[in-house]
């Protein structure tokens, strides 16, 4: 199964894990096997309509999802999924 690495910020909302196995064959099932996993996660990932927020960034492998199919992107057991939240601030 891909496994996917959750970022420090999120693993409250998954048991304190730092990275899930979550089966799928594309990056969205991969992402809902693990908000059904954990539940407290899909607040934090999706917006109201069901969307990806914004400032979520995934990549597969070392690969933006962005410029690949999106959450459509086939995904193979091998594969690690980063989920990258971006970061403002500053002055």
């Amino acid at each position: 199964m891909p496994k996917i690495l959750i970022p420090t910020p999120l693993r409250q909302f998954a048991g304190g894990s730092d990275a899930v196995e979550a089966a799928g064959a594309t990056i969205g099932e991969c992402l809902e096997a693990l908000t059904a996993q954990h539940p407290d996660l899909r607040r934090n990932l999706y917006n109201d309509e069901g969307k990806l927020r914004s400032f979520v960034n995934i990549y597969l492998n070392d690969e933006d999802i962005r410029y690949l199919s999106k959450t459509g992107t086939a995904v193979k057991d091998s594969d690690t999924i980063s989920i990258v939240p971006s970061i403002a601030g500053g002055r």
